[in-house]
Order: C-alpha cells, then sequence, then structure tokens
C-alpha cells in the first residue's frame, strides 16, 4: 500500500506540473515578447542619426494617411452633393410634371 500512494502521489504531481505548467508559461512569454517589442522600438533611437532617420519615416507616413483621409473625404463629400443634387432635380421634375400648365 505505502507503494501505491507514493505512485499515486507522483502521478498527482506530474498531474499538476502539467496543469501549471501553461499558466506559467503564458506570463513569461508575454514578458517576451513585450521586451523584444521594447527592444525593436529603442534600437532605432539609439543613434542620433537613427532617430531623425525614423522621425522623418513616421511623418511621412502620417503625412501619408492623413493625405489619404483627405481624399476619402472629399471623394464621400463629392458623392453625397451628387446624390443630393440627383434627388432634387429628379424632385423638381416631378413637381413640374405634377403642375398644370398654364
Amino acid at each position: 500500500m505505502a507503494q501505491s500512494k507514493e505512485s499515486s502521489s507522483k502521478t498527482n504531481g506530474a498531474a499538476s506540473r502539467a496543469s501549471t505548467t501553461p499558466a506559467l508559461d503564458l506570463p513569461v512569454g508575454a514578458v517576451l515578447a513585450v521586451t523584444d517589442r521594447v527592444g525593436e522600438l529603442v534600437e532605432p533611437f539609439s543613434g542620433r542619426k537613427g532617430a531623425e532617420k525614423q522621425l522623418k519615416a513616421y511623418r511621412t507616413s502620417l503625412r501619408r494617411q492623413v493625405k489619404r483621409a483627405e481624399r476619402r473625404g472629399a471623394t464621400a463629400r463629392r458623392q453625397a452633393t451628387n446624390t443630393i443634387k440627383r434627388n432634387r432635380d429628379d424632385l423638381e421634375q416631378r413637381v413640374r410634371d405634377l403642375l398644370p400648365v398654364g
């Protein structure tokens, strides 16, 4: 009986280790991922030239995104204006058709 208790405690220990291992792996993996990401973010700013180059790239990207948003906004405004004008013209034509001439 002593052997069966001993073997069951070993299997319980192995089962508990197996269930806690993923619970420990997740935060450790998350910390490592954050560490890598911070390293990637800080690396371009390690020197003055690198920082200037990275800032120029950020500025260019931001400028492109703003221009794209402006174009999309202008397109949406033009489409809405054209739709309104078309609807207004259709309504005016219907009213003219309904009114008696003379």
